[in-house]
């Protein structure tokens, strides 16, 4: 006798839902840490979403022969021809690009692009983060500030042609011209975004004068998709947050970079509603991955048995308050108590 499967209205809408979520275009950067591209990729991955990795040129043979076996096991993931990136050059606007186009090009069904590094980890669950993006479907997600009123000291960065050469930049720059009706904004080179707008900056017309003008400008990754999508049509629908948690530390010449995130870090992370982390060195701490991994898991079978309800880090989250905003310009010594509510990414 054949039993008949009766589903229930509640369920329909659970099935409809997950039958509806966004799919997602990953272009992840590999450079200095290959090694945990393979914990990386394993968290982040979903049988509907899309993985491309660009290789560095700079990574020996052996490591990347090693790559390219791992990634053997997985269907939907991708290399991008690798090209050697020089740090503050325009070379890594032209890998987003690049990356793109690429997965535009293919026949593959995808509704967001992220970009993510090799020392990028993941704070929520694929279907956590595809959760999200289904309640965002239009939006797109970048940091944002004006150049010349937040940062008036960095000037220099738009204002002066920096020549790439083989060890760096021209010690000479030289002027240049700014385009008309212009408003300059910096940020970071994290994002992200909509197919729709990835279809805007690889095929409109509008895109070519703002690659022409950064592509010898210093830091471009970290203005280029800010002042082009500011000053275009799609300025209504960006969100100031990359939805990355980052802690910045004081580096040499009063600069700021990323701190290695470690173990004492976990109460940080608890408390920010982002979607990714940075940045992670496995030889540093290795058990921060290992509680993420494991706090992954939990928040997998979480978030497939209650329907929407998606929590962050249910294994770990005690208190859900609010957190504010730390301000990229505060100075956070690496030996410093972090506060529990100081973070970066925020809303």
């Amino acid at each position: 006798m054949t039993e008949r499967l009766s589903i229930t209205k509640e369920q329909k809408i659970h099935f409809n839902t997950l039958k509806s979520k966004p799919k997602i275009a990953y272009f992840i950067l590999v450079d200095r840490f290959p090694k945990q591209l393979e914990r990386l990729l394993k968290s982040i991955y979903h049988p509907e979403n899309h993985y491309l990795i660009h290789i560095d040129k700079e990574v020996d043979i052996a490591t990347e022969r090693d790559i390219k076996a791992f990634l053997g096991n997985y269907s939907s993931a991708y290399l991008l021809a690798s090209k050697n990136i020089e740090r503050g050059g325009y070379s890594t606007v032209q890998s987003q690009l690049n990356g793109m186009k690429y997965l535009l090009n293919r026949c593959l069904k995808w509704d967001f692009f992220i970009n993510l590094s090799d020392q990028d980890f993941p704070l929520k669950s694929q279907n956590s983060i595809l959760d999200f993006l289904h309640r965002n479907k239009e939006k797109n997600f970048i940091k944002i500030t004006n150049h010349i009123k937040e940062y008036p000291d960095r000037l220099n960065h738009i204002e002066n042609d920096f020549q790439q050469i083989d060890i760096g930049f021209s010690r000479i720059p030289f002027k240049k011209s700014f385009i008309k009706n212009v408003t300059w904004y910096v940020g970071g080179q994290w994002m992200i975004l909509t197919r729709a707008c990835c279809k805007f900056i690889c095929g409109s017309p509008e895109v070519k004068k703002f690659e022409t003008f950064y592509r010898n400008t210093l830091n471009a990754e970290k203005s280029f998709f800010q002042t082009l999508l500011m000053n275009t049509s799609f300025k209504e629908i960006i969100v100031n947050d990359d939805k990355r948690a980052v802690i910045w530390i004081p580096d040499e010449n009063m600069k700021l970079k990323p701190k290695t995130l470690t173990g004492s870090d976990i109460d940080f992370l608890m408390q920010a509603d982002n979607l990714f982390a940075r940045k992670f060195d496995e030889g540093v701490d290795e058990s921060i991955l290992n509680i993420l991994e494991e706090a992954l898991t939990t928040d997998q079978i979480s978030s497939s048995s209650n329907n929407m309800n998606v929590n962050f880090i249910p294994a770990f989250s005690t208190d859900r308050k609010k957190s504010i905003l730390l301000d990229p310009k505060t100075i956070i010594s690496s030996t410093t108590q972090l506060p529990k509510k100081m973070l970066n990414g925020n809303k």
